[in-house]
């Protein structure tokens, strides 16, 4: 008889433990052992515990393959669910075999799991890996299953609420209460429950204050502070939550007939000049343009479609030197400048904040990171098996994802969502703009420095979303294409893996809607195509959606700094807009502390929040990918100290890509 020392490891989560009666079978090249009773005591798998028990056989089974495990409830007692992390196993010959789990096990069914050694698809050769293999797809198949929320904007996977979803990518226990909370609890949080019903408008700016007032942060004190001041007005659109617009102005659009007399006074310097010099920038929202806005407590609402122009003053300060609220110059379309009346420019920018904020909700937010995520995820989880190296680097960057964006369907962007109801842009105008915003959208604007070049922003001083994502991408990059190399040795090996095809086409077809313009490739012919687009993937998952998420209740709990909607059309004559009419142009008291308890929830960091580069789960084996891991995560913490060592200079500090602070995975 030969020996097998089998350790099993319960997840430390709650409800993971199991009283069932537990079995084993290992499965080798050279045979197998019985369906083994691990004959344990009630402890032995208690959540965090690690049992470990022995498995004979007659003879030596070789090399191991996989594992069957399962379990049976015991008489009159009730059958529970499990979570093991992980089996250990092992050999007579001295040998050890992982066998990485991390899944709810809930029925008596008997359930593979393969070694954790990464095999591609025409490596795993013997006929046991091949059946598994093909047995774990099929029923994945059937458990992700993708769906058609609206025509024109990509696919999401079916299902009918978040109890539906398959239990491995559910919210924990943990999550789900604090989530559940922070919703329920949100407008009491910020003690704003008296205000929740109020369809009036707000009467002065103080009254907007004392709402203001409790549950701040940091930065949303300085937005309250500073809002109404051209510098930082500039300087969100480098830093604040929507970062993805501005661009270099090359040359000044037919549209927007902006003169040297309108922003340069007694002729100092001219548009052409500082156009060449690089000095000009551009805001450009037509994607906004003819919408339908949205009706909010029975009144018609507004949502222009600027156009903002920027100057690089030579204190490096981003001033915005020209605004034109429609996309169609007319007499009643005037050009505001910082030279009008106060409430003239004010008003001008505060039109131009909730444009922005509609713009970056529904195109930056939830199409470029939410939904794409939820893409890459169903398509793996469909196409790749758990013992692929691909499902082993991606698995941890769709943490959530597909729960969140479930919540999302049904809860802000339904036909009752908050959203809906008291965003300028929600019901038919929402769909609109995600189709134009999926049909605009390309590949290299996916790539953060392919988007910089390509919007000409290299040299922006004080930019440091360009400088932290850069970093962060160059990071990434070496990690993806250090574990991509080691298993991938040639363009060959890419072009011949069926999965890795299927998992990218899948991709092209249901993420993008087979549309080539957008230059997302439809198959992978080099290790380097393949390492930049799970860079895009695994950047797009993290660091994209942290820079464009985490800042809401900074940059929009103060609500004239990103109005979810105006309800007054913008002035079509300069010098008759004064503070009344300002405030009756703000949205409503209830949609205001709707909006403000929707952002607070969306920017709240879970207990379980999951940093970047952490990998609880360990589902490498080998050692070199181990190693590269390791690497990794020291690179971050790198970065992460030059990022607080830089940001005790600034007025303003950007914290948004410290990797502290960015999450693993679209999470909230």
């Amino acid at each position: 008889m030969v020996k097998y020392e089998v350790t099993v490891s319960t997840g430390d989560r709650i409800y993971a433990a199991t009283f069932n009666n537990v079995y084993i079978k290992l499965v080798g090249t050279e045979g197998e052992s019985e369906h083994q009773w691990l004959m344990s005591f009630a402890t032995s798998f208690n959540r965090s515990a690690v049992s470990t028990f022995t498995v004979s056989c007659p003879v030596s089974i070789g090399k191991l393959i996989l594992i069957e495990l399962d379990k049976q409830c015991l008489l009159l007692f009730p059958e529970d669910n499990w979570f093991p992390d992980k089996v250990e196993v092992k050999s007579p010959e001295g040998d050890t075999y992982n066998f990485p789990i991390y899944r709810w096990i809930t029925d008596s069914e008997v359930h593979f799991f393969r070694e954790g050694t990464a095999l591609k698809v025409y490596d795993d050769i013997h006929p046991l890996g091949q059946y598994s293999r093909e047995k774990e797809l099929k029923q994945r198949e059937k458990d992700y299953r993708w769906d058609v929320y609206v025509e024109g904007i990509p696919h999401c996977m079916k299902a009918e609420g978040p109890l539906s979803l398959p239990l491995e990518v559910r919210f924990s226990f943990t999550k789900t209460t604090e989530f559940y909370f922070t919703a329920a609890t949100g407008l009491a949080e910020l003690q704003l429950e008296g205000l929740a019903d109020c369809k009036e408008k707000w009467t002065d700016i103080d009254a907007i204050s004392r709402a203001f007032s409790c549950n701040r942060t940091v930065m949303s004190d300085y937005v309250h502070k500073h809002w109404k001041e051209d510098a930082f007005f500039g300087y969100q659109y480098l830093n604040g939550v929507n970062p993805m617009l501005i661009r270099r102005c090359t040359a000044l659009p037919k549209n927007f007939p902006v003169t040297d007399g309108m922003v340069f006074l007694q002729g100092q310097c001219s548009l052409a000049d500082e156009i060449k010099k690089g000095n000009i920038y551009l805001c450009d929202y037509k994607r906004l343009d003819g919408l339908e806005a949205n009706i909010i407590n029975g009144k018609k609402q507004y949502l222009m479609a600027p156009l903002v122009l920027f100057h690089k003053t030579p204190d490096d300060a981003l001033m915005p030197i020209a605004i034109q609220l429609k996309q169609t110059p007319a007499d009643d379309n005037p050009i505001f400048l910082p030279t009008d009346s106060e409430y003239d420019w004010l008003t001008a920018k505060i039109f131009v904040r909730s444009a922005d904020f509609n713009e970056h909700q529904l195109n930056v937010h939830l199409l470029r990171t939410h939904l794409l995520a939820e893409v890459f995820a169903v398509s793996l989880l469909r196409n790749v098996p758990a013992v692929h190296p691909l499902y082993k680097l991606l698995i941890p960057h769709t943490r959530y994802t597909l729960q969140i964006n479930n919540m999302a369907r049904l809860l802000l962007i339904s036909k009752t969502g908050v959203f809906t109801e008291f965003a300028a842009s929600g019901g038919e105008a929402l769909i609109t703009v995600l189709k134009r915003s999926l049909s605009s959208l390309t590949y290299s604007s996916l790539c953060i420095q392919d988007d910089i070049a390509e919007r000409g922003l290299e040299g922006v001083p004080n930019f440091h979303y360009r400088d932290d994502g850069l970093r962060l991408w160059k990071i990434i990059h070496r990690f993806v294409e250090g574990v991509l190399s080691y298993y991938y040795k040639d363009d060959a090996e890419v072009q011949k893996d069926s999965e890795l095809q299927k998992w990218i086409l899948d991709i092209f077809e249901q993420g993008f809607l087979s549309q080539a313009d957008t230059g997302i490739p439809q198959s992978f012919t080099t290790v380097a195509g393949l390492v930049k687009f799970v860079t895009m993937a695994i950047f797009t998952c993290s660091a994209q959606h942290a820079a464009v998420n985490s800042g809401q209740f900074d940059y929009g709990g103060w609500m004239p700094n990103a109005p979810t909607s105006l309800q007054l059309p913008p002035p079509t004559t300069k010098g008759k807009t004064s503070e009344d009419t300002m405030l009756q142009t703000l949205p409503d008291v209830n949609t205001t502390v709707h909006g403000m308890s929707t952002l607070w929830l969306l920017s709240r960091q879970s207990s379980d929040f999951v940093p970047l580069g952490d990998y609880p789960e360990d589902y490498f084996s080998e050692k070199i990918p181990c190693k590269l891991i390791k690497d990794f995560q020291g690179a971050l913490e790198v970065l992460s100290v030059k990022i607080k060592v830089r940001n005790r200079s600034l007025d303003v500090p950007y914290t948004y890509l410290d990797p502290t602070e960015v999450e693993n995975s679209v999470a909230v």
